[in-house]
C-alpha cells in the first residue's frame, strides 16, 4: 500500500494561506466593531450630549432673564411700553408700533457669534431648544441649537428671521419640521417679548445653495413658485433632506400673528 508523503513546503504554504484567513477575518470584525462604535456615536451619544446641552442652555437663558439682567440682545422689542403691556399684537397694529418705537437701537441688539440669545419652541413637535447666533457646525449647530444665519432678520421684525437646525444627529431639532402644517405655532422667546408665528407653507425639496429662501422677501430661487412676493414679518426654518444626507434643504416658512412683553 503506497503512502501519501506530505512536502514540508506545501505544508508551510497551507499554514500560511490559514494564517492570512484568520487575519482577515480579524481584521473584518475589528472593522466592523470600530464602524457599529462609529455608528452608535453618532446616532446615539451626539443626540444624547447634545439634546443635555440644550437643555441646560435653555435654562441658563431663562435664569439670566429671570435676574433681567443686561439689554435684550437679539430682540425685536423693548418692553415698558403702556400701551403692548398687557396685549398680544399682530404685525401693523398700535400695539406692535409701540412695541417696535420702545426697541433700543437695531445696532445694539446684534448677538456676538455662537451667543445664545432667544429660545424656539415647536409645540406640535414638542420642541424647546436655544437659538444662537451663526450656523457654524462646532459653535452651534453641534450643540444641538438652532443657527440664526448672520444678516437675516431679527425675532418679530419685518424682514426674515432665518433659522439653521440639525435632521440628524447632534440633538437634531429640525428632525421631524417635514410634519409641520399650516396653522402650527412657532414661539420665539427673547428677555423681553414672545412672538408667536404659524406655519404658512413648506417646500419639501431645494438645492443647498437657494439662497432665496432666508431672503428678507423669501422666495425659492430654483423653484420660483414656492415663497412670497410682499415685505412682511417672516420665519424660515431650514434643514437637510433626505434625512442622514445634507444633499438638498427642506424649508418651512411661517408669518409672525402675535406678540406680547415678557
Amino acid at each position: 500500500m503506497r503512502q501519501r508523503v506530505m512536502h514540508h513546503g506545501a505544508r508551510r504554504r497551507r499554514e500560511r494561506r490559514r494564517r492570512a484567513v484568520w487575519t482577515g477575518g480579524e481584521l473584518l470584525v475589528t472593522v466592523g466593531v470600530v464602524l457599529l462604535l462609529l455608528v452608535v456615536h453618532q446616532l446615539w451619544w451626539t443626540n444624547r450630549e447634545a439634546r443635555e446641552g440644550a437643555q441646560d442652555g435653555v435654562e441658563a437663558l431663562e435664569r439670566e432673564w429671570g435676574r433681567g439682567a443686561g439689554a435684550d440682545s437679539g430682540t425685536a422689542a423693548g418692553s415698558g411700553s403702556p400701551s403692548a403691556s398687557s396685549s398680544t399684537a399682530s404685525p401693523g397694529s398700535r400695539a406692535e408700533r409701540d412695541l417696535r418705537a420702545a426697541a433700543p437701537d437695531p445696532a445694539a441688539l446684534t448677538p456676538g457669534r455662537s451667543q445664545s440669545y432667544a429660545i424656539l419652541t415647536v409645540p406640535r413637535l414638542h420642541l424647546r431648544v436655544p437659538v444662537a447666533e451663526g450656523v457654524g457646525k462646532r459653535s452651534v449647530l453641534n450643540k444641538g441649537y438652532v443657527g440664526h444665519y448672520p444678516g437675516t432678520g431679527q425675532p418679530g421684525r419685518a424682514g426674515n428671521f432665518a433659522l439653521a437646525g440639525h435632521r440628524n444627529t447632534h440633538g437634531e431639532p429640525f428632525r421631524y419640521i417635514n410634519r409641520l402644517a399650516p396653522g402650527d405655532t412657532v414661539r420665539v422667546e427673547t428677555r423681553s417679548a414672545v412672538y408667536t408665528y404659524a406655519v404658512d407653507r413648506t417646500l419639501r425639496q431645494t438645492s443647498a445653495r437657494d439662497s432665496g429662501v432666508i431672503r428678507p422677501i423669501p422666495r425659492s430661487t430654483v423653484r420660483p413658485t414656492y415663497g412670497y412676493t410682499a415685505p412682511g414679518y417672516y420665519l424660515t426654518l431650514t434643514t437637510c433632506t433626505p434625512e442622514y444626507t445634507s444633499r438638498y434643504r427642506l424649508v418651512v416658512w411661517g408669518k409672525l400673528v402675535s406678540m406680547r412683553p415678557r
